[in-house]
């Protein structure tokens, strides 16, 4: 898992910054991280430490101020925003903690909404869709709209709109931050599920009991990555460590 072929991400010494002079903000301060594909990852951290800044260059949402950002061996730091686009949308699958689904659409729709800009045909948006929605266990609820559906049916829309085009890496920040315990399992069973399935799953979390089911915890403080390949087991100790 540590050869070069299988590092699907790489940042290398990325800073971001925001304002100038006496304004000036450091949210990333020589950030170096790699992720294997195939890996689940949690990125953790307390508020202000860098972590929702690492994953907007990760997601292809924020440019770097300066270093390298890899993408399955691109440097994406430098690509024209046409084109960051396109890679964007085929190549990395969003969630977010609020659903950001069209609430005069159906589950059905929304799910193949993004299927559209990739300028697929009605009958193939469709097929995959239904897929999509089988794979998070709402075959009986594709007609149905967000309004007639609970927050983790919602969230369980969401993540088949993120696999519908079969990304190599899905990102999900604070996925379960509007979910009760309950619903909150059930979605991480989901995506136990996807990434033994074989998709690179990066998480945004704050919760120690959301993060300790991925496989390998990053921990952001300060702008800067303090604890690179975390384990479930060394989560709460690490947590009252450097919080």
């Amino acid at each position: 898992m540590n050869n070069t072929e299988s590092i699907i991400i790489r940042l290398e010494d990325v800073n971001k910054t925001y304002g100038i002079e006496d304004t000036l903000v450091r949210a990333l301060d020589g950030v170096n991280l790699t992720i294997a594909e195939g890996e689940y990852c949690a990125i953790m951290g307390p508020s202000g430490s860098g972590k929702s800044s690492a994953m907007n260059v990760i997601g292809c949402l924020d440019r770097p101020t300066s270093g390298h950002y890899y993408l399955d061996n691109l440097d994406v730091s430098t690509v024209a925003d046409a084109e960051l686009a396109k890679i964007r949308n085929r190549k990395l699958g969003f969630i977010f903690q609020q659903f950001h689904l069209l609430p005069q659409l159906t589950a059905l729709d929304n799910v193949m909404l993004p299927m559209i800009y990739g300028g697929l045909p009605p009958s193939e948006r469709k097929e995959r869709a239904v897929v999509a929605l089988e794979k998070v266990g709402l075959s009986n609820r594709m007609a149905n709209r967000p309004n007639q559906l609970s927050g983790g049916q919602q969230q369980r829309v969401a993540i088949a709109r993120a696999i519908v085009s079969e990304p190599r890496v899905l990102l999900a920040d604070e996925p379960t931050g509007a979910l009760d315990s309950r619903t909150t399992q059930e979605v991480m069973d989901i995506f136990t599920g996807l990434n033994e399935a074989g998709i690179t799953i990066v998480m945004v979390t704050h919760e120690p009991d959301v993060a300790k089911q991925t496989r390998r915890i990053v921990w952001f403080k300060d702008g800067q990555v303090v604890h690179s390949h975390l384990t479930p087991s060394d989560i709460y100790r690490v947590a009252m460590e450097v919080s």
